[in-house]
């Protein structure tokens, strides 16, 4: 029950967080590029990065707080769902650049930053 309520926790963190960042963006920045997605993705995977390194076997952490962190709070904070529409929506308004760059400053980014940090794990 305390791995549910975990996950449930991280899980609402994680969108609330998600949704500073896109009002911050939006606030901030005047673009049709879907940035606050981006940003928020790229920032959900550091944190995965880098609670992984720290959950590393070297230390001994509740099973708990890696559901809360790395499911909950890391899969709120995330989203594929919205990455997926708002490239759909790219594509079909003609923005075929933005669209195509927008899968893959992504998927590279998000990448490249779980391997930059985790390799040292």
């Amino acid at each position: 029950m305390y791995s549910v309520i975990a996950v449930f926790i991280g899980g609402g963190l994680g969108s609330l967080a998600r949704y500073g960042v896109s009002k911050i963006v939006l606030h901030n920045f005047n673009t049709s590029f879907p940035l606050g997605t981006l940003l928020a993705n790229v920032l959900s995977c550091m944190v995965l990065a880098l609670a992984v390194l720290f959950f590393g076997p070297k230390l001994s952490v509740s099973h708990s707080l890696q559901l809360l962190i790395l499911v909950g709070f890391c899969g709120g904070f995330s989203t594929f769902s919205t990455f997926s529409y708002e490239t759909l929506e790219l594509m079909r308004s003609g923005n075929y650049f933005y669209g195509i760059a927008n899968i893959l400053v992504s998927i590279l980014l998000c990448v490249f930053m779980i391997f930059i940090l985790a390799k040292q794990n």
